[in-house]
């Protein structure tokens, strides 16, 4: 009889080997099960190098990006690279219409404006309008920051319809100064944007301003308005001094399907990248090219100087058709000096006043435009994307007349 104890250590041997073959023939198929296809790749992975076919790699492959507001949704076709400078776009939101923005403007003007017209209604409904009441009808207007020669001229204007009106009826009085306010404001300036095609070439808005005012977030808001009334818009990010600033404009223009032309080297040339957006304005026949710019101080010599240039040599390509102003309607008075450094480097075409609606200093609109003869065309009304709207004489000075 065997001893079965002998063979017990030769047993053991060949089921070791039989697990270990068996777990080697299962990895060799697993592995062979995984093997993908040419042109296929998991949502981790990494992008094959534009140029080159799926499966290969160039050497510089693009990280597949998610589209905005959706972790399932594909993100669109890699950017479009023009040597340095990249061109990026993702649709994903449809902007308020233009109308309801004017509607809204007229409602936080009252809210914001309306100590400024109660004011003036109050004064000229008096019993009796002495020179007392004159003064502080100037006074008023001044703290709203008209401007010195536009108050005289307005106080002037109401002494004398006052006299020949004989009476002061609410009614009569609000009607009198809406009448006489709509003319301070001025209604025959421009304040259509030139924004339509010439040539078989893009119109080009030029956005300039000091630091601090909002000119990123206006450049975006304002593609929204323009996307709004059906406009093929690229926007070119030129500031490329302040951190983050043209990621924060790709953001803008992204969530609207706007590309963005923006450099990846840290302070490039700006005027190179505004020389890109407009080649590639030109290249893909869009309506519109916005170029942001970096913030500037108006007494720097040498920034002011680079705005020259940023303009020089985007008209080697196009014209430019509109430089809008951004300015902040709370710095008041202050707002009038940078203006006119600017118009004298850059022509001014139009302002934009942001944060009309956080200030009962709307008069600056009239000596901006009583100042310079530049028109406001666009005023801001809040923090909310589409709180950006065209200015309207009429409505902003319903606004400031309504009793709320």
């Amino acid at each position: 009889m065997t001893d079965l104890s002998a063979l017990l250590p030769f047993a053991i041997a060949v089921i070791v080997l039989l697990v270990v073959a068996g777990s080697i023939i299962g990895l060799v198929r697993g592995r062979r099960s995984k093997v993908r296809y040419p042109g296929t790749r998991d949502a981790n992975d990494l992008a094959p190098a534009q140029g080159g076919p799926a499966g290969e790699d160039s050497g510089a492959p693009v990280a597949l990006a998610e589209a905005p507001g959706s972790l399932a949704e594909p993100a669109e076709a890699p950017a479009e690279i023009h040597d340095d400078v990249v061109v990026e776009a993702v649709p994903t939101e449809t902007p308020a219409p233009v109308a309801g923005r004017l509607q809204r403007l007229r409602e936080r003007l009252v809210k914001s404006n309306n100590v400024f017209g109660k004011g003036l209604l109050a004064l000229l409904a008096s019993d009796s309008i002495d020179d007392a009441v004159w003064d502080e009808v100037e006074e008023t207007l001044l703290l709203a920051d008209i401007g010195t020669e536009p108050s005289l001229e307005l106080v002037d204007t109401l002494k004398d319809r006052v006299k020949v009106m004989g009476s002061r009826k609410p009614d009569e009085v609000r009607a009198m100064l809406r009448e006489e306010l709509i003319k301070l404001v001025d209604p025959t300036l421009e304040r259509s944007l030139s924004i339509d095609r010439k040539a078989g070439k893009p119109a080009v808005v030029l956005v300039v301003g000091v630091n601090g005012v909002g000119k990123t977030t206006t450049v975006g808001k304002l593609a929204r308005v323009l996307v709004a009334e059906d406009k093929d818009v690229i926007l070119g990010a030129a500031d490329t001094f302040r951190a983050a600033a043209a990621e924060q404009l790709a953001t803008w223009g992204a969530r609207v399907g706007v590309p963005t032309v923006k450099s990846d080297v840290d302070g490039a040339d700006p005027a190179s990248v505004a020389f890109e957006a407009v080649k590639a304005g030109i290249e893909q026949e869009a309506d519109v090219v916005m170029v942001d710019t970096a913030g500037r101080l108006q007494n720097k010599v040498g920034l002011m100087d680079e705005l020259g240039k940023v303009k020089r040599v985007i008209e080697k390509q196009a014209e430019v058709d509109e430089v809008l102003l951004v300015l902040d309607a709370t710095t008041g008075q202050n707002g009038l000096n940078q203006a006119r450094v600017f118009s004298e480097v850059v022509d001014i075409t139009g302002i934009v006043l942001t944060k009309l609606d956080g200030t009962a200093k709307g008069g600056i609109v009239v000596a901006i435009q009583k100042q310079l003869g530049v028109p406001v065309k666009l005023v801001g009304l809040g923090e909310g994307p589409d709180d950006l709207a065209p200015f309207d004489v009429e409505g902003f000075v319903d606004a400031i007349l309504s009793e709320g």
